[in-house]
């Protein structure tokens, strides 16, 4: 008779098998009952409604909702096919949204479909499908993208409702923004005798400087014999210069949140005192900062580190070769990593210091910091050796955050667009706080994102002559509950006041963060 460990392992066989295929949104049918129930009890699964689970982690904290968020767009994907075969599709809104590059999971998913129900189906964590009874758009204006049945970009320009391009403004200048040419959507306005929507688009290009485009717009429509008048929906204009031929909806983003938040971060960050003058006690002062930094950052990643294991880790004090210990350690290969990774960080804010250009040291040297962060667990054989060969090659989800990073294939334009940005930007304030938000925005490694975040935040701290500054772990959940507002709901405010209140403390001299005392 089997026992239930092997009855536990056959059922993580079965489960493995549908996660082999890709499948995500697990159908009660899809696992028998005793399977069902025992991946249930174990943790390996969670129920979403009745009949519908997804992967889920033992151990999770109850109210965790991190396997949610990462299984999102896939179960919705899956779902909403099994119920309505190929009769559905997202709503003009959220296509657009998706369009411009924003992932975040929204409170509740519109669904187009003529077998709506027009009401809301619950899912996990507050979250929901909403089905209308609306008639399906053309065949030609429907694409799939990654299982998701979207409007077209051009359909969705069309169809999207006034107060979306004013509530929205970052996605719906984003997915304008990719429009090359103004065909597709001319050819949609004229079918449709769409005037006013003509004269709204036509002023929604012009807004973020795509003249060609509006004028097009207004030519074709006036040819055909409409009359049309330009009614911009944005509530501000665009005060930057889109390059016309960037199309990757990503980059374009980041340009756009850039310049939407730069005001919020002036407004709550306290004056830069400057470079100083003596490079020397300025980099003692980091030295002296390594400690508690080290401390709060890594107890911020849950990492458990005491001074003793930091010292002893600076002190030279920890072989990986020899200390079999430490080398089966976590904690103690981060502290390692996080030392070595600090040494290269200093002679980052020394050229800085030197008058360097913050944004350009920050894109030559970023790779090292990382290179030296998790070295230690290349050695101690915990991690490949091509984990250190760059960015990410896989998604990667965010703890508890309805944020989804960016998707593989965008990194590398959207931290190419990022340094050039940061290295054009003028006001340390805003190097400061956008430099740390956007690096964790896209979030562009599988791990240390945020470690890394904090050290270029520090870099940028040098450049305006403000203090190395720490964040208090005892802190830690207003920081990240700030960091998730400017994520998921654009709102740098929070972030931006609990960075310039950390920096004023820090240039006031008052201690925000402090170490335990050493272990009786």
């Amino acid at each position: 008779m089997a026992t239930p460990q092997e009855k536990l392992a056959k059922s993580l066989e079965m489960l493995k098998a549908l996660q082999d295929k890709g499948i995500v949104a697990i159908r009660a049918s899809d696992l028998s009952r005793s399977h069902r129930e025992r991946l249930q009890k174990n943790g390996f699964i969670q129920e979403v409604m009745k009949g519908w689970y997804i992967p889920a982690r033992p151990g999770e904290r109850t109210g965790d909702s991190t396997a949610w968020y990462a299984s999102f767009w896939d179960f919705c994907a899956t779902y909403l096919r099994a119920r309505f075969h190929e009769d559905w599709c997202l709503s003009p809104e959220q296509s657009l949204s998706l369009h411009g590059g924003n992932r975040t999971v929204p409170g509740q998913l519109l669904v187009r479909t003529p077998r709506g129900g027009n009401k809301p189906t619950g899912l996990l964590h507050g979250t929901s499908i909403f089905d209308m009874r609306l008639n399906m758009p053309r065949e030609q204006d429907v694409i799939e993208q990654q299982g998701l049945r979207l409007f077209s970009l051009p359909a969705a320009l069309i169809e999207a409702s006034p107060a979306y391009f004013a509530q929205n403004a970052t996605d719906a200048r984003t997915a304008l923004a990719t429009v090359a040419d103004a065909s597709d959507v001319v050819r949609r306005l004229i079918e449709g005798g769409h005037t006013a929507i003509a004269g709204r688009l036509a002023a929604a290009f012009r807004n973020i400087g795509r003249e060609r485009i509006a004028n097009d717009i207004v030519g074709a429509m006036r040819a055909a014999g409409y009359d049309i008048r330009e009614q911009d929906p944005f509530e501000t204009q665009v005060e930057l210069r889109l390059p016309r031929r960037e199309l990757s909806p990503y980059a374009t983003r980041l340009r756009l949140m850039w310049q939407q938040m730069r005001d919020p971060v002036i407004a709550n960050f306290p004056n830069a005192p400057g470079l100083p003058n003596d490079i020397e006690a300025y980099l003692k002062r980091v030295e002296d900062a390594y400690v508690t930094d080290a401390y709060h950052s890594l107890s911020i990643e849950g990492y458990r580190v005491s001074v003793e294991l930091i010292e002893r880790v600076r002190s030279g004090g920890w072989n990986p070769d020899i200390d079999q210990r430490d080398r089966e350690h976590a904690d103690a290969l981060a502290a390692r990593g996080y030392w070595q990774a600090f040494q290269a960080v200093k002679k980052s804010v020394r050229s800085i210091l030197e008058n360097k250009n913050p944004g350009m040291i920050t894109d030559e040297d970023h790779g090292s910091w990382y290179r030296e962060m998790f070295a230690p667990s290349v050695t101690a054989g915990l991690m490949r050796p091509e984990s250190l060969a760059g960015y990410r090659d896989g998604q990667v989800y965010i703890r508890r955050s309805m944020h989804v990073p960016l998707p593989p294939h965008a990194i590398p334009d959207a931290m190419q667009t990022f340094f050039e940005i940061l290295e054009n930007e003028d006001h340390a304030a805003v190097r400061v706080a956008l430099g740390h938000f956007v690096f964790v925005y896209i979030h562009p490694y599988m791990d240390g994102n945020g470690r890394m975040g904090r050290f270029l935040m520090n870099v940028m701290l040098a450049a305006g002559g403000y203090p190395w500054t720490v964040v208090p772990v005892e802190r830690r959940d207003a920081y990240m509950a700030a960091l998730e507002d400017a994520s998921a709901r654009q709102n740098i405010i929070p972030f931006a006041q609990f960075l310039g209140g950390l920096v004023r403390e820090g240039l006031e001299g008052k201690i925000i963060a402090k170490v335990p005392g050493p272990r009786s």
